[in-house]
């Protein structure tokens, strides 16, 4: 499928063919290996590679270009491919909101579209104090205020580290830092002026500068609901069945398994594992060696408010609310309740060795935020706020995703050792017998409800 193929609804192409009438669906097979895979695993969760840093990879990519561009344009998204860069232009986040809450500031994410626009008409050697100058200018000309205090240097700062990531504006010498005390810190910075038009992976055809709202719906909208079944299970920790639209729900009854969804894990290395809750693509544990290969949100991970977190998914399996839920299996706590738990937590894990870091211990509000944000942004949590039976009246409610359910007991662990993988890997065949909680995938054992195979 080429790149203009993967931009047409599959409906459509469906009925193309046979002048209007329903043509039969071919099943997709991808050529997978090992290497493919892991490249396929690589680029989802680091879409830039550039020459001189990722020498290894780009020549990787260019081996199985093929195959890889078969493979992401089933997602419909383009994989570019040049002489020292490859950027694999992705769809938004499934989920936006969550995953802001785990990225950048705002005011980062305006520096570094400022600090972009400065760079195209500056050379392809400048000092940081000159970009910088032309970013404040860029800043005057759209009408964004700049305070020139130490918080809009640490956001120019932290664009800039984004930029050097992506290879766009790269550090050549000098330390970053120094901007934050000196304007004219010896800072000297290379400009890839032909990689500029790649940052922004879907522009689309609305003017971002007169309309902006329209601009961030257009970049959202997918009217394919394969496509974004196959996105969520590429890009998501999992679906759920309950969030699910009717189009949706259709996809992942009638293809995750055989002609769709089984392709799609085979060529990305993962394991399809379906559930009557929902579905999810598992990384095999033998994928990965670090917790940071896995993407900027791996759980369970070491730390107090990863123990926390387990902690609260036991507590809310055994004690949460059953009612007027997202569906089935779902557990709702209100934010008084879990800000209690979390007291009751830290009472027991503020001392000794592995005892929980001071800054949470004696703060549980500021704890409950933190486990928040990592739970909702793992999608194993979702809030609603006001008119939920399980919270106050415009209180906000807390409901467990019944993914929850495999970590049962999992805060039992010593939290500053954690689990060198994420459970997420954790394969049903290793846990034959274990049955998992009362309500949390319903009473069934974890071995009777694993996909047997993904084709």
């Amino acid at each position: 499928m080429n790149e203009e193929e993967s931009a047409v609804p599959e409906r459509e192409r469906d009925l193309g063919a046979s002048g209007g009438r329903p043509a039969r669906r071919r099943a997709w097979r991808p050529e997978a290996d090992a290497e493919t895979a892991a490249l396929l695993r690589h680029l989802a969760a680091h879409p830039w590679l550039v020459g001189s840093r990722d020498d290894a990879l780009i020549a990787a990519v260019r081996r199985n270009e093929h195959v890889l561009r078969s493979a992401v344009a089933r997602l419909g998204w383009v994989l570019v491919i040049e002489r020292d860069l490859v950027r694999l232009r992705k769809s938004p986040p499934p989920r936006p909101a969550a995953w802001a809450a785990q990225g950048p500031s705002p005011a980062a994410c305006s520096w570094f579209f400022l600090l972009l626009a400065a760079a195209e008409s500056m050379p392809p050697r400048t000092a940081i104090g000159h970009l910088v100058t032309q970013a404040h200018s860029a800043a005057a000309e759209a009408g964004v205020p700049a305070r020139h205090d130490i918080a809009e240097r640490r956001a120019i700062v932290a664009a800039l580290r984004m930029l050097d990531e992506r290879g766009v504006v790269e550090r050549l010498d000098g330390d970053l830092d120094g901007y934050l005390h000196d304007d004219h810190a010896p800072v000297l910075l290379a400009i890839h002026h032909t990689r500029l038009a790649y940052v922004v992976a879907n522009p689309g055809a609305v003017d971002p500068a007169a309309d902006p709202q329209a601009w961030l719906e257009q970049v959202q909208r997918e009217p394919d609901a394969a496509r974004r079944m196959r996105r969520a299970l590429v890009d998501d920790t999992c679906v759920h069945v309950a969030l699910l639209d009717e189009a949706e729900a259709q996809w992942l009854s009638q293809r995750v398994r055989g002609d769709d969804g089984g392709p799609l894990a085979d060529a990305f290395g993962l394991v399809l594992e379906r559930r009557a809750e929902g579905a999810a693509f598992v990384v095999p544990d033998e994928a990965y060696r670090h917790l940071h290969e896995l993407g900027p949100m791996p759980f369970p991970a070491p730390g107090t408010v990863n123990h926390a977190a387990l902690l609260l998914l036991d507590h809310a399996a055994l004690h949460g609310t059953t009612g007027d839920g997202p569906g089935p299996g779902w557990r709702g706590m209100t934010e008084d309740q879990v800000v209690a738990a979390l007291t009751g937590f830290a009472d027991g894990n503020a001392s000794g060795r592995g005892g929980w870091g001071a800054e949470y211990a004696h703060n549980p509000v500021l704890l409950a935020s933190k486990v928040r944000d990592l739970l909702v942004g793992a999608h194993l949590a979702r809030l609603n706020y006001g008119g939920s039976r399980a919270g106050e009246e415009g209180a906000a409610a807390w409901w467990f995703a019944p993914t929850a359910g495999r970590w049962a007991q999992g805060g039992n662990q010593d939290p500053k050792g954690g689990r060198s993988r994420s459970s997420r890997s954790a394969t049903a065949e290793r846990h034959p017998h274990i049955a998992v909680q009362q309500g949390l995938f319903g009473d069934t054992k974890v071995g009777d409800m694993t996909e047997e195979s993904t084709r």
